[in-house]
């Protein structure tokens, strides 16, 4: 029904548009008597064996929401009636801010794919911490943190994290560092190992101060050269850092069937879905034997199908994010992916 009916109807309006009307139709569902049990008996799934310990939390089952979707933490019970083990809400800055100018989203649909340039649009880490006390999640629940674009000395940016990753510290599950969004100016130079020393060690001395532990993870990018990710993989390893989710979307534009003038037309912007799969996948490749599988990974980035979802685990991820796939194929894919995970375990 929604590749026939609803992906249709909500594909003739803009994507954030479709966003607003998606998210309104799961809070009227959730009002209705029997709307959220309904829900769950749809999508949800207790799949059997699937269960695994990754950086010390109890995962149901390895997939999980992709940050972006939820940025300001509205809608992590309601995504978590669709069969999400885990959500990921965010990016977070410490301030609120408008992210980049419309349009800023953009459908590739032959190639099951978005551009999106939305620059970190979000209401600020406050707004989500107001959003998480007024509704206790149902979910494991993660958080990407960022930096303000406004924020450009090392000193703003330092503190940047500092003040979302303390303040969002008690009311999640674990953290993601963000520092390769290519939507924010510099952000990307971020995963220079000499800068980003700076922003990590002194989250890690900060969650010395707290009475639990929470996972905190690096978010790394597809684009990443080789050389940069062996310092990344070697920092982790030795810092204390408990993960990393590889990657994020790509300013690359190779091997499209849209038409290169079409695409010039959406101009920049950070390209998910289908035409990643393989780019990323080569990378958590590499990540789990450079690290020699010591260092947990989540993998996110164009698995759009039950057999890629595999893939990505059999290469070495311990759990997956989907995000452009729940776009196009609809809350079904999770339990598709589910039943496919369990019949080929």
């Amino acid at each position: 029904m929604y590749k026939s009916i609803i992906r249709p109807f909500l594909f003739r309006f803009s994507p954030e548009t479709a966003h607003k009307l998606t998210f309104g139709m799961l809070k009227t569902i959730g009002k209705i008597p029997g709307g959220k049990t309904i829900m769950k008996l749809l999508y949800k799934r207790e799949p059997k064996g699937l269960s695994r310990e990754v950086f010390g939390i109890r995962f149901p089952h390895p997939v999980g929401l992709a940050a972006g979707l939820d940025k300001n933490g509205e809608y992590y019970n309601e995504l978590g009636w669709c069969g999400f083990s885990f959500i990921e809400i965010g990016s977070l800055t410490p301030l609120p801010q408008d992210g980049n100018p419309r349009p800023r989203v953009f459908r590739l649909p032959h190639d099951k794919a978005i551009i999106n340039r939305m620059g970190i649009n979000n209401k600020g880490v406050r707004y989500a911490i107001k959003n998480i006390n007024a509704r206790k999640p149902d979910v494991i629940l993660g958080a990407s943190i960022a930096k303000n674009t406004t924020s450009k000395t090392d000193d703003e940016i330092r503190k940047d994290y500092e003040t979302a990753f303390s303040l969002i510290y008690d009311f999640v599950d674990y953290i993601s560092i963000n520092v390769s969004c290519p939507n924010v100016q510099g952000l990307q130079d971020l995963q220079d190992i000499s800068y980003l020393s700076d922003i990590i060690d002194p989250l890690l001395e900060l969650r010395l101060c707290y009475d639990s532990y929470k996972p905190l993870l690096i978010k790394v990018s597809p684009d990443l050269p080789r050389e940069e990710l062996d310092d990344i993989i070697h920092y982790c390893l030795l810092s204390g850092i408990d993960g990393i989710i590889s990657g994020n979307t790509t300013r690359s534009r190779e091997n499209l069937m849209t038409s290169e003038n079409a695409v010039k037309k959406i101009g920049n912007g950070g390209l998910s879905g289908a035409p990643l799969y393989e780019k990323n996948l080569e990378m958590v490749k590499y990540i789990h034997e450079k690290s020699e599988g010591r260092l947990p990974i989540i993998a996110v980035g164009g698995i759009m199908t039950p057999e890629q979802a595999k893939a990505m685990l059999d290469a070495g991820a311990s759990l997956i994010e989907i995000y452009t796939a729940f776009i196009y194929e609809g809350p079904s894919i999770i339990k598709r992916i589910l039943k496919y995970l369990e019949k080929n375990k």
